[in-house]
């Protein structure tokens, strides 16, 4: 968590740490209370009315949009813990994608890859920033992101959420694909539950075509085992970053031993606000199943970001995204 325009400066007191958060949220609806953990999990969700959304956000507005992050302060400022995990409970599960029909993947440093970009979303009269994959649904139109960057947590969701694919110095190549709709796991809309930090967002589709024709999707994976090797993508904004180019991380996942109620993992990384909600893939590059999503990291130089555990509440919620119409 950092202020609104250094990104990552301000400190946070959190179990003896500083927890910096790398995402945002948004405000429209108020959400439905949590479920209880010996109960099927739920799943918030908002529909937005945004024909006006593309154009609103020019290429001045993506520059100046600022790293959400303040806003995942005030969900920590909230009090949020998380229970035991006793919910995360499944199978294994993975949803194949196909390769992008876009530009390629290149090298992990800066280049962009098709399926990978930023979202703009508002809240309280101010425009914030993460970023955001496109992930295989039925639908051909969701996209995975932070909690933080769908809703407030607790709170109220996104208002002008557009999805910026191959996003590079202010150009949108495949151009604004504007969200008509927005899931979380209630746990994270009514309480700002860290473990359940992901949200989904459904997209309209643009010049006829739907997000997964134009630039591809990544396959997904729940209840994976712990552990995996990871390379980690997104559009860090603070120093040394500009939040202008794609950025990535590679590493072994290990726990969260500050705050392991979390249920969250780590991988070696310095990227900061603006990054949140970018796609972890399984592997070595972005064409391995996605896994989770940059969350958090503790210090304003962190080098460890966090990501959720992808496990069967999440599942639910990008079930719920990629099968609404």
């Amino acid at each position: 968590m950092t202020s609104t325009k250094t990104l990552a400066t301000s400190l946070l007191s959190l179990s003896a740490a500083a927890l910096l958060a790398l995402c945002g949220a948004g405000g429209a609806t108020a959400s439905p209370a949590a479920s209880q953990d010996n109960e099927a999990p739920l799943v918030a969700s908002t529909t937005l009315q945004s024909p006006g959304a593309a154009d609103y956000w020019t290429a001045d507005r993506m520059r100046a949009a600022i790293p959400g992050d303040v806003l995942a302060t005030k969900a920590l400022d909230r009090g949020t813990r998380s229970k035991a995990s006793t919910v995360e409970k499944g199978s294994s599960t993975r949803i194949a994608g196909k390769a992008g029909q876009g530009k390629p993947t290149l090298h992990a440093d800066e280049a962009p890859v098709s399926h990978i970009g930023k979202v703009f979303f508002s809240m309280g009269g101010s425009n914030y920033v993460c970023s955001g994959n496109s992930v295989a649904s039925a639908n051909k139109s969701t996209v995975s992101t932070a909690g933080h960057c769908v809703n407030e947590g607790p709170g109220a969701f996104a208002t002008n959420f557009v999805f910026v694919p191959a996003y590079l110095n202010g150009a949108a190549p495949y151009g604004k694909w504007a969200a008509k709709a927005l899931y979380s796991p209630t746990q994270w809309s009514s309480a700002g539950d860290m473990q359940y930090d992901t949200g989904f967002a459904v997209v309209s589709p643009l010049n006829g075509q739907s997000l997964a024709d134009v630039v591809g999707a990544s396959g997904v994976q729940f209840n994976a085992a712990r552990g995996l090797s990871y390379k980690a993508y997104g559009y860090p904004a603070a120093s040394p970053f500009d939040g202008q180019s794609l950025k990535s991380c590679t590493g072994v996942a290990s726990n969260d031993s500050l705050n392991p109620q979390f249920n969250s993992q780590g991988i070696s990384c310095d990227m900061t606000g603006g990054s949140s909600g970018g796609p972890w893939f399984i592997g070595t590059n972005a064409n391995g199943y996605q896994n989770s999503i940059n969350s958090y990291g503790y210090g304003s130089r962190s080098t460890v970001m966090y990501g959720p555990y992808w496990g069967s509440v999440i599942q639910q919620a990008y079930s719920n995204a990629s099968s609404a119409s």
